[in-house]
């Protein structure tokens, strides 16, 4: 009886410590531990797992087919971020906290381009595609595995690295089900829009950082991310440091569609023999 009522009345208090409000008692497990490293194996792994089966399974189908796979993934990953932003905003006590949560990192741009991807038309809709099977993969490697501050600051199962789990893998899936599915065309073509998304988001979030300021695609501080090598490179250079990042990004997206390229050429050559 009292394990009952003892369960009963810890519950509240177990969800108010998952979410983080009045913040977490339970001591972060940290980067690469143990904790930290099975719980991101989970989500990795389900990811290529229903990337690769809903890829193979509608691979035959018309676009219109494989694209309700997409329209799903999109509902979803928006409603969770969302769901994500005003809960932050409740824990925080501020209804403007969604200000610093506004889909203007590298890793949420797949809140923009997956819903293009699946709602749109025409080469805004293949570029779209494009580019979440550019960055999709990397949002949810880096997102997950590499999100060291992350993991040194929060318990592995809380309410910040649960939700931050789900939007990367989801972003990671939608890139492995447009390639394995088909719906990849990476035509040579659309290049200049798939870089002109990029450049723009990167424009916006630069402004938007200044004015608010808040480390927006990491174009005004390192924050502890990998681009801390490149920080350090230019001493912090208000202007040197974003120009870098956003070549890196423009060298990576250059790199993939020649690794690419050179992968169909080689299957095209192997097919005639």
């Amino acid at each position: 009886m009292s394990f009952i009522s003892d369960t009963i009345i810890s519950f509240p208090e177990r969800v108010r410590e998952f979410f983080g409000f009045g913040g977490y008692e339970r001591s972060p497990e940290g980067f690469m531990s143990w904790q930290h490293l099975l719980f991101v194996s989970f989500f990795l792994l389900a990811m290529v797992w229903f990337g690769v089966y809903f890829g193979l399974r509608n691979r035959h189908l018309d676009d219109k087919a494989k694209n309700k796979v997409l329209v799903v993934t999109a509902i979803l990953i928006d409603t969770v971020e969302l769901a994500r932003i005003v809960i932050l905003c409740f824990r925080n006590n501020n209804p403007l906290d969604w200000l610093y949560n506004l889909p203007l990192f590298l890793c949420s741009l797949q809140f923009i381009t997956i819903p293009l991807a699946a709602f749109s038309k025409g080469r805004i809709r293949e570029a779209s595609l494009d580019f979440v099977f550019i960055f999709g993969i990397l949002a949810a490697v880096m997102g997950n595995i590499g999100a060291g501050q992350n993991y040194g600051t929060y318990p592995v199962l809380s309410f910040d690295n649960v939700f931050s789990a789900i939007t990367h893998s989801i972003s990671g899936f939608a890139s492995i089900y447009i390639v394995v599915s088909g719906l990849a065309s990476m035509k040579k073509k659309n290049m200049w829009i798939t870089f002109s998304i990029i450049g723009a988001v990167s424009a916006v979030a630069y402004v938007v950082d200044i004015i608010l300021p808040y480390n927006y695609m990491f174009l005004i501080r390192d924050d502890g991310t990998p681009y801390s090598i490149f920080y350090n490179l230019v001493n912090g250079n208000p202007v040197l440091y974003p120009v870098t990042v956003v070549l890196l990004f423009i060298l990576y997206i250059s790199v993939f569609y020649l690794v690419y390229y050179m992968i169909e050429k080689a299957r095209a050559r192997k097919a005639n023999g």
